[in-house]
This record gives structure tokens, sequence and C-alpha cells, in this order.
């Protein structure tokens, strides 16, 4: 407590006072979650506040458009109890958020507010909360690989540091699960972990398991915003997460983002847009709402600046296992590779469920080694032809010795099989993927053939 006080004080300290008057509004429409307010002319992303509602908090408002000389505002909170001629107050700066250390080994909500009962955070960093656009030279190759942990992503779909991946699949096919296990098990020094629009228990389960470590409670942050929560605070907490992983990339740091999941995010963009009259485009989307997760993307990458790098992982939601849903195309085109997971195989009983064949790094030739790379070519060739005759096989329609690919695929299945299944619990480095990948060809080549 007395850190705090310490702190506060310190911040009133470098404060300029402002003795000059105050502008507000009043609130004159309230329609679902979008107020219009009149007599403030605040620029769009700006943060507001509603007073005179008694001994109620305040609730909180972003400017995001204006029609007519009024501001239109969403609220990231409820309506109850608004009224006409409420008044509405500016705060903060437009566009700025406050970012720094003291967010490592807390959990917040999309404004920076803790949600894990600890103190507020205050940060000591101003960052532009839709990020600071650069150069295209800015950002630098991607020559480093990354060790997410998880064995058949390290040995067939090596990544890269600085790459952006996503991890595609329906609903309940093992996206959180992967996501955990690559946080488990990644080499970051800093990790950004941003929970957009899912359930409030698996945010509170979360929680609990990746803040349980103090070592790797000291270099994480988690960002939350669960499904009941304002549209627009969703989508301010995905960019609210982004700024953070540019903040500590930024002092050179190797920065791992996960985001869970883009499509919410997607889904966000939309409603805001919806409410704003932007006609809806593709299933619905209307233009904004699928560049909202381009963006996002494109803020992760490695800096030529300053050396350091943000490692983007980005779970998009298929609807209905729809591979050709806009958010997952838009995503697939934009990302540097991506990461697919099979109902099928999962159904199966295996896990992490990735499907090989539909999966691929862009970036792994840049970043492992030659004979990392022919083994891979090797073994994705065997699974490719094992799954394109998996009804034949199963029929027992195939007759040894038509294919020698196919022959050899189902010799060496089992072991490929043992290969790509990995518990959740366990991790394996990227060192240790290869070699146990060269070894379920080394053995089956060195085994005597009949």
């Amino acid at each position: 407590m007395l850190d705090l006080l310490e702190h506060k004080l310190g911040d009133m300290r470098r404060a300029t006072p402002a003795f000059g008057p105050v502008r507000m509004g009043r609130i004159v429409s309230c329609d679902s979650a979008m107020i219009e307010v009149s007599g403030l002319n605040a620029p769009i992303g700006t943060l507001c506040r509603a007073y005179g509602l008694g001994d109620a908090p305040a609730p909180a408002a972003e400017v995001v458009g204006f029609r007519g000389g009024r501001s239109l505002m969403m609220l990231l909170g409820d309506t109850v109890r608004l009224q006409p001629g409420t008044l509405v107050r500016a705060e903060g700066h437009p566009g700025q958020v406050m970012v720094g250390d003291d967010f490592l080994g807390r959990a917040v909500d999309g404004t920076g507010h803790p949600i894990d009962g600890g103190n507020p955070i205050i940060g000591n960093t101003p960052w532009p909360l839709g990020g600071q656009r650069e150069s295209a030279l800015e950002r630098a190759s991607v020559t480093q690989p990354f060790d997410c942990g998880v064995r058949s992503i390290n040995g067939l779909m090596t990544l890269g540091r600085g790459q952006r991946v996503g991890v595609i699949a329906g609903s309940g096919v093992g996206k959180s699960m992967l996501l955990d296990m690559i946080l488990k098990g990644s080499d970051a020094d800093i990790t950004i972990a941003a929970l957009i629009g899912e359930r409030g228990r698996e945010v509170s389960d979360f929680v609990s398991r990746h803040m349980a470590d103090p070592a790797r409670r000291s270099r994480t942050a988690i960002v939350a915003v669960p499904a009941d929560h304002a549209a627009n605070l969703r989508l301010r907490g995905a960019q609210f997460a982004c700024a953070l992983a540019e903040h500590f990339r930024s002092r050179g740091k190797r920065v791992l983002l996960v985001l869970d999941s883009l499509t919410r995010v997607a889904h966000a963009a939309r409603e805001i847009a919806l409410s704003l009259g932007e006609p809806g485009a593709a299933r619905g989307y209307p233009p904004s709402a699928l560049a909202a997760i381009t963006k996002l993307i494109e803020r992760a990458g490695n800096s030529a600046a300053s050396g350091g790098s943000i490692t983007g992982i980005y779970s998009v939601l298929a609807d209905g296992d729809d591979q050709t849903d806009p958010v997952v195309d838009t995503s697939r085109a934009i990302l540097d590779g991506h990461i697919v997971l099979s109902r099928e195989i999962a159904q199966r009983g295996r896990y992490p469920a990735i499907d090989v064949p539909a999966s691929l790094s862009r970036v792994m030739d840049a970043v492992a080694a030659p004979k990392h790379r022919a083994v891979a070519r090797d073994v994705r060739a065997m699974i490719a032809a094992h799954d394109a005759n998996r009804d034949f096989l199963m029929m027992g329609a195939y007759r040894a010795g038509a294919d020698p690919l196919l022959d050899r695929a189902m010799a060496l299945h089992p072991r490929i099989e043992a290969f790509l299944a990995q518990d959740s619990q366990d991790t394996m480095s990227l060192a240790e993927s290869a070699v146990s990948l060269a070894n379920v060809v080394d053995d089956a080549d060195a085994a005597p053939q009949n």
C-alpha cells in the first residue's frame, strides 16, 4: 500500500495542473449501446465518462464517430440509469494508453484496470492504442527459429521469431489446449495473452493456470474481456494487448503475443460498424470489420530498430468448420502460416489434432536446417499419402506394392502417429523435436526390409 501511495504522489508531482474550464456535453439520445452527446466535440478514440447518476459508478464510453455536430459514443458498460441530459466529460488523451512493467504478473480488462483483485496499475509510458505505423522496411526478416514446445509444430512446421501464425479450427477441437501448450513451452522473454470474447469461466481458469508459477508470472501479462462485455471494449482489449507487446518490443524484448480469438475481435468490429450504419458485405461483415483484424495482425513482427520481436499466435474460429469463412480467409491471406485443427482427428483421440497436410509455416525454409527441412518434407508427404488413401486402406482395397510412397507411409504410420501425439502437460524443445522426427525415419530405414 505504501508503494502504491508513493507511486501516486510521484505522479501528482509530475502532473501539470489544468486551471482552464472543463468542457462537458449532455446525452441527447441513447440507442442500445450507442449514445449521442451534444456540446462535446471530442476526437474519435477519446474515453468519456457520464456523471450525475447519484452514487452509481460513472459509466465510460468511447467516441466512435460524429454526426450532425454531435459525438457518437459507444458505452463500455450497461445503459442502466442513463437519462437525457446526463453530463459527459472527456478523460485522458485520445487514442493513447499507458503501458509499462507494472502490467507484468497482472490480469487486466480492455481499459487496463485490474480484474485480479490487486492494486490499481499505473503505467508510465504513453503508447498509441492503434499502434505506431512504420515503414515496411522497418520490419526485419524472420531468420531465427521460435521454439513453441509442441513437438509436431517444431518438427513439421517450424515457426520463426517474429512470425504471425493462425490456429484455425471449429469449436471444441482443442484450440485453447494448443495455445496453453505454446504458452507453457515457448522461449519468449515476455508473454502477452489476450482473451477476447471468451467465457468468464475460461478466463478465470486461464489466469489461475498461468499465474501460479512465480517465474512465468513475472514475465506474463493477461488482457481479458469476456463475451458479455461491450463490443468496443472487446476490440479495445485486443488493441491494448498489442500496445503492450509493442512497448516491450521497442525495448528489444522477444515477445510472444497470443490472441484468442481473432474471430471474436471481428465480431466486435462488426457490431460497431453496423451500429454506425456501415452496410454488411462478405456474409454480413462490413469492410471495416475485416480491416480491423488485418491491422491487428500487421502490428506483430520483428523490429529492425530495437532488435525486438513480436511472435503472434492468433486463434481463428471457423464457424461451422467452414474454412472459407471471411475471417478465416482474410486471416490466412495476411498471416505467415497457419495451423489447422481437424475435428475428425480429434474424434480419433489424437491431440493436438493438427491436420499436417493442411498446415504450413511460410518461414520454415528460412529458419530450419537443410536436413531438418528434408526430413519434414518426407514425413509430410507420407502423412498426405496415408490421409488421401485412408478410406481404401480401411476397406482393404489397396494392394501392397502399387505405390512405394504409400507402402512406406503404412509401415511408418504408428511411429508418425506417436510423434504427432503429445500430452498437454509435456513440452519438447526445438532441438529435441528435430531429433525425434529424424528418428522416426532413420530407425525405419535402418530396419531390414521384407
